[in-house]
C-alpha cells in the first residue's frame, strides 16, 4: 500500500514494530519520542513505563532500559567527538489507566525533567530548570530537547521546548548553564503549547525551528533567539515534532498527517491524512457506554491517527509512533 506522490511516495508498512507484549503496554497511553541511532536502530519509549526501547530496521526488538521518569516524552541523539549520547525529556506526569487515563493529582505542580544518557542510559547531566517567576507554583514541563551540535558547525548550545508548562523555549550552553527564554513574543506572538524544537541544518546557517502547536504555526528563529520569520498557519493545524531529509522538512501533526514542506517552508505534501478521526469522540481513542477512554477501533492503512513521535533515517524512511492507548508504530518506506 503506498502513500504520497512525485518524489514523495512511500509504501505503508503498518505495525512495523510491536511493544512488548505485557499489560503495562497494552493499556498504557502512548507519549512517545523517536530516534535513529548512528548504527541504524531505532530507538523509542515504552507506552506504559519509563523505558527505552531499540528495534532494528526490519522491526525486531533488540532491548530496553528503564530510567526514573515519570514520562520519557522525547528522545534526542547527539554525537560528541564520535561518541553517541541521548537526551530524554520527561515532562513529568503520566495519565495512568487506573485513574481513567487522568493524570495523577500531584502533577499540576510537579516539573519535569531533561536528562543526558550514555546509550546505555546511565544519565551523566542534568539540566537545572529555570527559575523563573512564571514558574512560581506552577510547573516546568519540557516536551522536546534540541540542541546545536558541534560536529554540524554548532555551538553545542542545548534547547528545551517547555511545551505542557509556561510555554517558554529555554536555553544552556553545552555545559548545561542556563543562558536565557523565549516565548515568541518577541517574535510572531506568544507561544501556545511549543511542543516541538529541531535544530536545522539545511542551510548554511542553522535555525531554530519551534512548533507553535496550540497556535497551528511553525516560529524560526536564529542560533542566538532572534525571530526570523513563521509559516503553517494557512496549512498546519498540531505541528508536534519535526525531522529532515536532504532538503525537506517532515512534520508530524498530531491532527492525523504528516507534513512535507522544502527549504523554504513551502508546502509539498501530506501523508496520510485523516482528518475524519479527529472529530471522532474520546480521540485519539474511542470511548464506551460508560464514557469511559478504550483502544480506538478505527486504526486502519494508510491513514494517521496520530502522529506523535517521529524520524527519518538515512534512506528516506519515515517511522513514526502514535498518541493513543496501546499504540502503533508505523514505517513509510521511501519509493521515489
Amino acid at each position: 500500500m503506498q502513500i504520497g506522490t512525485g518524489n514523495n511516495t512511500y509504501e505503508w508498512i503498518d505495525y512495523w514494530a510491536q511493544y512488548p507484549d505485557m499489560e503495562s503496554a497494552r493499556t498504557g497511553w502512548v507519549h512517545p519520542g523517536m530516534i535513529v541511532t548512528g548504527d541504524g536502530d531505532i530507538m523509542t519509549t515504552h507506552p506504559g513505563e519509563p523505558a527505552v526501547l531499540t528495534y532494528d530496521r526490519s522491526g525486531q526488538f533488540k532491548g530496553s532500559w528503564r530510567v526514573e521518569a515519570a514520562e520519557i516524552h522525547d528522545i534526542t541523539l547527539v554525537e560528541e567527538d564520535g561518541i553517541q549520547y541521548l537526551w530524554l525529556t520527561d515532562n513529568g506526569s503520566k495519565r495512568q489507566p487506573e485513574l481513567g487515563y487522568d493524570y495523577p493529582p500531584e502533577s499540576p505542580i510537579t516539573s519535569g525533567q531533561v536528562f543526558k544518557t550514555t546509550m546505555e542510559g546511565q544519565v551523566i547531566m542534568r539540566l537545572t530548570l529555570p527559575d523563573l517567576l512564571d514558574y512560581k507554583g506552577r510547573r516546568c514541563a519540557p516536551t522536546e530537547t534540541a540542541v546545536n551540535e558541534v560536529r554540524h558547525g554548532g555551538n553545542g548550545d542545548i534547547w528545551v521546548a517547555d511545551g505542557y508548562g509556561e510555554h517558554y523555549v529555554h536555553r544552556y550552553d553545552k555545559d548545561g548553564h542556563y543562558l536565557g527564554s523565549i516565548n515568541g513574543t518577541d517574535g510572531a506572538g506568544k507561544f501556545n503549547q511549543p511542543h516541538g524544537i529541531f535544530v536545522d541544518t539545511r542551510k548554511s546557517s542553522p535555525e531554530i525551528y519551534v512548533a507553535d502547536r496550540a497556535n497551528g504555526r511553525i516560529q524560526v528563529f536564529d542560533t542566538e533567539g532572534r525571530f526570523k520569520r513563521m509559516f503553517g498557519e494557512d496549512f498546519l493545524t498540531l505541528p508536534s515534532t519535526m525531522d529532515a531529509h536532504g532538503d525537506q522538512l517532515i512534520i508530524g501533526q498530531l491532527c492525523a498527517r504528516l507534513t512535507v514542506v522544502d527549504i523554504d517552508d513551502n508546502l509539498v505534501c501530506h501523508l496520510g491524512a485523516n482528518d475524519e478521526v479527529t472529530r471522532v469522540v474520546g480521540w485519539p481513542n474511542n470511548k464506551n457506554d460508560e464514557g469511559d477512554a478504550v483502544p480506538t477501533s478505527l486504526l486502519e492503512p494508510v491513514k494517521f491517527n496520530s502522529p506523535h513521535g517521529m524520524t527519518v533515517d538515512s534512506e528516506g524512511n519515515i517511522y513514526v509512533t502514535e498518541w493513543l492507548i496501546g499504540g502503533r508504530m508505523i514505517k513509510l518506506v521511501k519509493v521515489t
